[in-house]
């Protein structure tokens, strides 16, 4: 059907995220034979520590020496592999960072665009005339509070005649709080009416509290 129609069925362009994946997928398959490889080292320098000087010990001395090669050739491919993930990750960090950059410019045009339409719809003039308005009314609201709080019928008094009756207010109040004066008179002898306390020497008074003639 697509060759009736002339259309090829082209692949989609390799992504980077997957082209990291595929190669990190490749450094871990290199690192495991790495592993492997260090393992079959162990297991030959084992051997060798308990083998004598001689052609047995020689022979298994050169194939430690060719696993030794492929483990330097694998971790040589494994370092590319590495440095290439790396490469790529970088240059998606810097696509993805041009992504968001675009994003975040196209969402601000849209929000100028959206600010600049409102901004169409709000008249200064309009605005500057009702805070006019307010003014004017909160300025006649504190004349009235003014007018009504006036106060009528109270007579003209002078301030220093005032100030006068004050300190003699407090003159008073000062006497009223020093009652020692009275502590004399509200102390009455506690025995009858016409005898005063022994230490007087018992005179005669009277009911008037005068002594009485001898």
């Amino acid at each position: 059907m697509n060759r009736m129609f002339g259309k090829s069925n082209k692949a989609p362009p390799p992504n980077l995220n997957d082209c990291i994946s595929t190669v990190d997928s490749r450094a871990e398959t290199v690192d495991k034979k790495i592993a492997k490889l260090d393992a079959e080292l162990r297991k030959y320098k084992d051997q060798m520590s308990k083998m004598r000087d001689g052609p047995a010990k020689n022979s298994v001395k050169q194939k430690a020496l060719r696993i030794l090669k492929q483990k330097k050739q694998y971790e040589a491919q494994s370092e590319g592999l590495r440095n290439q993930a790396f490469n790529m990750e970088q240059a998606n960090y810097a696509a993805q960072n041009l992504k968001d950059t675009q994003a975040t410019v196209v969402a601000m045009q849209a929000g100028l665009k959206n600010m600049k339409k409102e901004y169409k719809k709000i008249n200064i003039d309009k605005i500057e005339d009702m805070q006019d308005d307010m003014e004017d009314m909160m300025d006649q609201a504190n004349e009235i509070q003014e007018v009504m709080g006036r106060t009528f019928g109270v007579p003209d008094i002078d301030e220093d005649e005032l100030e006068a009756e004050l300190d003699a207010l407090g003159d008073e109040l000062a006497l009223d709080e020093d009652a020692s004066y009275l502590d004399d008179a509200l102390s009455v002898p506690s025995g009858e009416p016409g005898t005063v306390p022994a230490s007087s020497g018992q005179v005669q008074v009277d009911e008037f509290g005068l002594p009485l003639p001898a």
